[in-house]
């Protein structure tokens, strides 16, 4: 029986590259000399820290970390912007979190869309993935297209195709 998975995970190889290179950037830019301006990324929490000396820099950070993640072709929905914080003196910091997975909310909302779409597949929550199966290839395509239609929000992936 043809199957696919529908996944939300993103190259961290590619990631961690562009961060490496918003950092060196930020390194040698005349705007950032002297300044607090910092990019890190923790693997471990799947999150990038951004520190900076104001919210106007944070955001000239920001906007060439997602330079960097189109030129490595990361699609920058997978980033959840936090709160710009507070921390010592006067710097300010935002944490930036990196979707891994789709949450069960937006699992059964994939599912639903598939079910009620009379389309001849079924949809299965397995994980943080969701699995759709039907008999037809076509079927299965036109599943595809209608998820990535319905679900722009998400950076969706499909792997794992069975014929």
């Amino acid at each position: 029986m043809p199957s696919f998975d529908t996944v939300c995970e993103p190259n961290m190889v590619k990631a961690k590259n562009a961060v490496e290179n918003t950092a060196k950037e930020i390194g040698t830019r005349f705007d950032f000399k002297g300044t607090a301006a910092a990019i890190e990324l923790k693997e471990k929490e799947k999150e990038i820290v951004l520190t900076g000396d104001a919210d106007f820099q944070l955001q000239q950070v920001m906007d060439v970390l997602l330079g960097k993640l189109t030129k490595q072709e990361v699609d920058a929905r997978f980033l959840d912007k936090g709160e710009v914080q507070k921390i010592g003196g006067d710097k300010v910091k935002q944490v930036l979190k990196i979707r891994s997975g789709i949450e069960s909310e937006q699992a059964k909302k994939i599912q639903r869309l598939i079910k009620d779409s009379k389309l001849k597949v079924q949809a299965a929550i397995q994980g943080d993935a969701v699995r759709v199966t039907g008999a037809k290839r076509d079927d299965l395509q036109a599943a595809m297209a209608l998820v990535r239609k319905e679900m722009a929000d998400l950076p969706l992936s499909f792997n794992n195709f069975r014929d």
